[in-house]
C-alpha cells in the first residue's frame, strides 16, 4: 500500500466508485484516485469487524501487470534482490524494486499463477514509475502488459476463507502466498492467499466489468462488510507492515527497513542486484538506522514525524507511521532509530506536541499474524 499523493490532475476512479458512493463512503484523494476512507460505521468499527469477521477492500488502484519474455523470472532478478529463478509455479513472493544505490523504489508482490510470465502487483501511487523503471532496465528481455482492465479486491479476516471458498471451493487448498487462476463468479480470476492486514484472506483480481457484481455478491454475506482506507492503514500498522512513502522510500535500504527476508541468501552471495555493494556492506558493518516497532506507554499516539529520543532526551530517530491501535487500545508506531537503541525492550521516548512520552521497542507484529501456512481443511 502506498501513500497519498498531492496532484492537480483529475482524480481517477476504480470500477467500484459508484458502489462506494451508494454505500455512503466518505471519499478522499489517494494515490491519484478518489477512494473510500471509511463507511458509515467509521474506522474503529471497520477495523474490529475485520479482526473478528471479514472485511472487503477495493484495492483496484494498485498496479497489476504481466511480465513476459524468454526468461522473465531471470530478467526480473536484475531489478529486485529476491530469488525468482527458483520461484515455483503457484507461488508468489514479496520483494522490493531497488535503485542503483540500494534504496527502495517500491515494494511489490510477484508470482507465478500460471505459465504466462510473471504476475506483478505494485503500489498505486508508484505504478507508473515502477513500470517505467522495469521497462527501462529490462527492455529487450521482457514486455510489460499492464492489466488496466482488471479490478482488485481484498477479502480479509478470520471468516474470509469460508466466505470466499463458498464461491471458489478450490481456494481451500491454498496456503499463505499461494497464487493461482480460479474460475468463480463465472469469471476468470487470479487469486492469492495474502493481504495487508495480518489476517488470513485473499486478494482477488477480476475483470473490471464484473467487479460490481462480485463486490455485491460478497457483501450479501452477513459476515462481510466494506472497509475503507482508514481501517486498512490501522490494520497494517498493527500487523507491523510498512507503508511505502512513509516507512519506505528511495533512501531506505532493505537492511534499514527490516526487510532482509526479501534479500535471498544466494543473491547476497552473488551481489548481482542494484545497490548490492551498499546492502552487503550494511549486512557486514551494520546500517546507520533501522526500522523498529514501538508501543507508546503513556499519553497520546505518536504520529508520523514525531521525534524519538533516548532515556537522556537525545534525539535518536523519527516516527514514520503511528496511531491508535483499536485492538490493543494504545498508541503504536513504526520508526527509525540508531542500531544501539533498536533492541527489543529498549526504553525510549516519543516527543508528542513537545512532551516526552515513554515508549518501548517491541517485536513486530503488534497483533499476531493469522496467515494459513499449512494446508487448509
Amino acid at each position: 500500500m502506498s501513500a497519498p499523493t498531492d496532484t492537480d490532475a483529475p482524480l481517477k476512479t476504480t470500477p467500484l466508485h459508484a458502489a462506494h458512493i451508494a454505500a455512503g463512503a466518505r471519499m478522499v484523494p489517494f494515490a491519484g484516485y478518489d477512494m473510500p476512507v471509511q463507511y458509515a460505521e467509521g474506522v474503529l468499527k471497520e477495523h474490529l469487524w475485520t479482526r473478528e469477521h471479514a472485511g472487503l477492500f477495493d484495492v483496484s488502484h494498485m498496479g497489476q501487470a504481466r511480465l513476459r519474455g524468454v526468461a522473465p523470472l531471470a530478467a526480473f532478478e536484475e531489478v529486485v534482490p529476491g530469488d525468482f529463478i527458483n520461484l515455483k509455479p503457484g507461488k508468489q513472493k514479496y520483494s522490493v524494486l531497488l535503485n542503483r544505490s540500494g534504496g527502495i523504489i517500491d515494494d511489490l508482490m510477484a508470482g507465478r499463477p500460471d505459465d504466462d510470465g510473471l504476475y506483478v502487483v505494485v503500489n498505486g501511487a508508484c505504478k507508473d514509475n515502477d513500470f517505467k523503471v522495469i521497462d527501462g532496465e529490462l527492455a529487450g528481455q521482457v514486455t510489460i502488459e499492464r492489466l488496466e482492465d482488471r479490478a482488485l479486491l481484498a477479502l480479509q479476516g478470520p471468516e474470509a476463507a469460508q466466505v470466499f471458498q463458498a464461491h471458489a471451493p478450490e481456494a481451500a487448498a491454498m496456503v499463505f502466498m499461494d497464487v493461482r487462476p480460479i474460475r468463480a463468479f463465472d469469471q476468470d480470476l487470479i487469486v492469492s492467499r495474502s493481504g495487508y492486514t495480518g489476517e488470513d484472506g485473499y486478494e482477488i483480481s477480476i475483470p473490471a466489468a464484473a467487479a460490481v457484481e462480485v463486490w455485491n455478491t460478497l457483501l450479501s454475506d452477513p459476515r462481510v462488510k466494506p472497509i475503507g482506507l482508514g481501517a486498512r492503514d490501522s490494520l497494517r500498522l498493527e500487523a507491523g507492515l510498512p507503508l511505502y512513502g512513509h516507512d519506505l522510500d528511495e533512501t531506505v535500504s532493505p537492511v534499514e527497513g527490516d526487510l532482509l527476508f526479501a534479500v535471498n541468501k544466494n543473491r547476497r552471495e552473488q551481489r548481482d542486484f542494484p545497490g548490492a555493494a551498499r546492502i552487503v556492506k550494511e549486512l557486514t558493518e551494520g546500517p546507520a538506522r533501522v526500522r523498529v516497532a514501538l508501543k507508546v506507554l503513556e499519553g497520546a499516539p505518536a504520529r508520523e514525524g514525531a521525534e524519538i529520543a533516548d532515556a537522556s532526551g537525545a534525539v535518536i530517530g523519527v516516527v514514520t507511521s503511528g496511531g491508535f491501535s483499536p485492538s490493543l487500545k494504545q498508541g503504536i508506531a513504526l520508526g527509525f532509530v540508531t542500531p544501539a537503541h533498536a533492541g527489543v525492550g529498549s526504553q525510549l521516548k516519543v516527543i508528542v506536541r513537545g512532551k516526552p512520552q515513554a515508549a518501548e521497542v517491541v517485536k513486530a507484529p503488534f497483533v499476531p499474524h493469522r496467515y494459513v501456512r499449512k494446508a487448509a481443511g
